[in-house]
């Protein structure tokens, strides 16, 4: 067996010594190191044979493994650098060819409109604030004037996280309307703030309608504030926006939380005020609602109304890319769609 043993060892170490190919050497392995090869054979053999030749035997068969699996691996490195400098030498790296070029990420359009309107109320001397997507019902409702059964309730299609408990419950925010409570509670007048996030509503999305949107608050309080700072703050923030030659309207509307209320809209920026589908024929499109501060507001975070006075609006964020763009689905920001983002 030891002659048998000697003749695999030169047989094998010849056979390798030929192989200049990664599969053949993988070959090579299984036939001389496999569970199933002569080798292994004899080595199981073993148990068969008195205890002096099998000790010779089984000495001289791991020491023929052992050298087989020394010069396997050294082969294999071998066949590696080989195959390495083969390549290097076919396939040059030209260094002073330029890079792949890699696509530069870009901001959100939300996100762009958002850092614009943030940047020009800054310029005017206002303070950035942000505020909870998970609100109590006092900052989102009662301390804005709309009580428990208050009917301005209907207004909103509002997401509920708790049930009532001692007159306490959390909702995702319908308004950032509640960070004029928060704002007013630490800090006290003169006020110049907004807040820009996201708000909530269980509603059917639609073209116009998303369950979830951004909104942009604005609140200054300060003694003699009066509605022309008002009318000046937002016709100085349209003109920035949409341009000096874009007109802007007041008209009355209802906010629970200011008195008087007023809707602020700007001449269509398609038809410029002569009546087309994206204004349905008026010649305007709303972009906010703003009004006074209600003094009931006020004397909920301790502030007098007989000595403050103050102004406060909001305006929906994703109205303004889409009233700039003619983007008719609002759904589009959402989607996720990098044919639509890349745009931007």
């Amino acid at each position: 067996m030891l002659k048998q043993l000697e003749a695999l060892r030169i047989q094998a170490f010849e056979e390798l010594s030929r192989i200049d190919d990664p599969e053949e050497l993988d070959l090579w392995r299984v036939r001389y190191l496999g569970k199933k090869s002569g080798l292994t054979r004899i080595l199981r053999s073993l148990a068969t044979l008195p205890l002096d030749e099998r000790r010779k035997i089984g000495a001289q068969a791991n020491k023929i493994k052992k050298a087989l699996e020394s010069d396997l691996t050294e082969k294999e490195r071998y066949l590696q650098e080989t195959f390495l400098t083969l390549s290097l030498e076919q396939k040059r790296l030209d260094v002073t060819l330029p890079g792949r070029p890699i696509p530069t990420g870009r901001l959100h359009p939300i996100t762009q409109t958002l850092e614009e309107i943030c940047d020009i109320f800054k310029n005017m001397g206002f303070q950035v604030f942000e505020g909870p997507d998970v609100e109590w019902d006092y900052y989102n409702f009662e301390a804005l004037n709309i009580p428990q059964y208050h009917p301005a309730r209907d207004m909103f299609a509002t997401l509920w996280l708790d049930s009532w408990v001692d007159r306490k419950a959390r909702l995702l925010r319908t308004h950032t309307s509640p960070m004029q409570i928060r704002i007013m509670e630490h800090k006290r007048p003169p006020i110049r703030a907004i807040v820009p996030g996201r708000c909530y509503r269980y509603e059917a999305t639609d073209a116009t309608h998303e369950s979830m949107f951004y909104q942009v608050e604005g609140l200054a309080v300060d003694k003699n504030i009066t509605f022309a700072d008002l009318k000046g703050t937002l016709f100085d923030f349209c003109h920035h926006l949409f341009g000096e030659e874009t007109k802007v309207r007041l008209r009355c509307d209802y906010f629970p939380f200011v008195e008087p209320g007023a809707e602020v809209a700007i001449q269509c920026l398609a038809c410029r005020g002569s009546g087309c589908r994206l204004c349905a024929y008026t010649g305007w499109i709303e972009i906010l609602g703003a009004g006074m501060v209600h003094p009931d507001v006020l004397k909920h975070v301790d502030i007098d109304p007989e000595v403050y006075s103050g102004f406060a609006f909001g305006l929906g964020v994703e109205r303004i890319p889409m009233l700039r763009y003619g983007i008719e689905d609002i759904r589009l920001f959402y989607s996720n769609d990098l044919r639509f983002l890349k745009q931007f």
